[in-house]
């Protein structure tokens, strides 16, 4: 059985509120899960100690039992300090979509065609 710890979200529309649980990798997000571990309030500020809380002891039972965090949970745990801070690369974040890249060579194609017949006059002189 593939274990995961993850979040399972609760709280109405527009009010986001997660638990932080131990679950079978195959349930649903927000079905049945075997362990809460904790809570995570994403509405507070950042550095409200009541943002997120984990019980540190299950949370180490379950990954040494083999149980995977997600990504957002390993972030959780890197800033507690239980697990070590993993490098990450995404070098395509930064750079703009199709239609974006698009219009700035539109761009740039229409500033060139304007700046032709300034050179020619230029060059003439």
């Amino acid at each position: 059985m593939a274990m995961k710890i993850r979040l399972a979200r609760g709280g109405s529309k527009k009010r986001p509120f997660y638990r932080i649980v131990a679950a079978d990798s195959r349930m649903p997000r927000d079905g049945r899960f075997i362990e809460k571990l904790g809570t995570y309030n994403p509405l507070l500020p950042k550095d409200s100690e009541e943002r997120v809380k984990m019980d540190m002891e299950r949370v180490q039972y379950w990954l040494d039992q083999g149980a995977q965090p997600t990504d957002r949970i390993a972030r959780m745990l890197e800033a507690a300090g239980t697990r070590e801070k993993a490098e990450r690369n995404n070098p395509n974040k930064g750079t703009p979509g199709k239609k974006a890249q698009e219009r700035a060579e539109e761009k740039a194609a229409k500033a060139a065609e304007a700046a032709a017949p300034a050179e020619e006059a230029a060059a003439e002189e």
